[in-house]
């Protein structure tokens, strides 16, 4: 290192100016390298204790199945039934809770008939599961999306020849009975809500709410039933008439599949089905209920008529985050508040009880 001072100091009052040069030579470190070295030897040992840790968990298992075997705790000893657990012959069950509806709904607590279609051709399929409990907690939905589910049942009942069973909850009324009618057999709590046998179409009108505000609409269409069920102005009587008779076709449609699923006469079913709802005990009076009893009734009747007895494994489809919303929804009824979308969206055919 040197110091070299420049002194230009003519009046003696500037402080005199130092220049320093310093030399030095820094080696840069090959840090690239050392870090690449350390990750991949990090990488290496990962793997090493991966396998060591599966290898420890096999031997486990290993000694477990080796230990003496006592009488009476043969399941508990044996490393074959441990591992097969999963495969044990079972139930399926599948959940139906809330209002049904086609596709995708307004809201989450609002159940996708076609997502409710799919867990049972997928439960069906399975070849540990014996017989299908199908737990029912709905006053049913629209026309078509109840019609998905049952249709589902009857095409899994014939391809599988799996027995159904279906379990009523608090309220398996019109759409709700519609589906439980495609099951086999019928178990019903004696205070269940049940029956409402019938359609509804319920369209708003808001013509005079129009005429307050000054609110007027101008429709220009091909023909002159086609803004039919509008509720912006009053429907003619011949509209009515025409709506009236998509009701009767759809109340036959509902007739014929109970008549069907439930081996019943429609002489005899017909007097029963006015709209009326049923105790679970009255139901099973008029025969649109088998057996009275509780959810372990239904599951082991589910078990025995899969021929593995009573009391056997429940094996459940995963539920996603809005079945449990609706699960809560009708529990608890925090979430059910009253829509006014349905009230503007116009009418629509439905198997629902209105009482829901």
């Amino acid at each position: 290192m040197e110091e070299t001072p420049d002194y230009k100091d003519e009046n003696k009052n500037e402080v005199p100016e130092i220049k320093v040069e310093a030399k030095a030579e820094i080696k840069p470190e090959p840090m690239k390298e050392k870090i690449s070295t350390n990750f991949l030897s990090t990488k290496l040992w990962l793997k090493i204790l991966t396998v060591l840790y599966f290898a420890a968990i096999i031997m486990a298992f290993m000694i477990i199945g080796k230990a003496p075997k006592k009488k009476g705790v043969f399941e508990k000893n044996d490393f074959s039934k441990v591992m097969s657990l999963s495969k044990k012959d079972g139930i399926g069950i599948i959940t139906i809770s809330g209002v049904v509806y086609q596709n995708a709904p307004k809201n989450i607590f609002e159940r996708r008939a076609s997502r409710i279609s799919t867990k049972i051709k997928k439960m069906s399929e399975k070849k540990n599961v014996k017989a299908i409990l199908i737990d029912i907690n709905s006053p049913g939905g629209t026309v078509a999306a109840v019609q998905d589910i049952y249709s589902a049942i009857i095409r899994a009942k014939k391809k599988t020849k799996k027995p159904f069973v279906a379990r009523m909850g608090d309220v398996a009324a019109s759409g709700g009975y519609y589906i439980a009618a495609a099951c086999d057999k019928i178990i019903s709590h004696p205070g269940s809500i049940t029956g409402s046998i019938g359609v509804i179409m319920s369209a708003g009108n808001y013509e005079g709410l129009m005429k307050k505000i000054g609110f007027k609409t101008e429709v220009i269409k091909s023909g002159k039933f086609k803004d039919i069920g509008s509720g912006s102005r009053q429907m003619t009587q011949e509209e009515k008439d025409i709506l009236q008779s998509m009701i009767d076709d759809s109340y036959s449609q509902f007739l014929e599949a109970i008549s069907k699923g439930r081996n019943m006469p429609l002489e005899v079913l017909k007097p029963l089905a006015d709209g009326r709802v049923y105790t679970g005990r009255q139901a099973y009076e008029v025969k649109l209920v088998d057996i009275l009893g509780d959810f372990q009734d239904a599951v082991d009747l589910a078990g025995e008529m899969g021929k593995i007895g009573k009391d056997p494994k429940i094996i459940k489809v995963r539920e996603s985050l809005d079945d449990i919303f609706s699960l809560l929804s009708v529990k608890t009824g925090i979430f059910s508040a009253p829509s006014a979308e349905r009230f503007f969206s116009g009418p629509k055919l439905e198997y629902r009880w209105e009482g829901f």
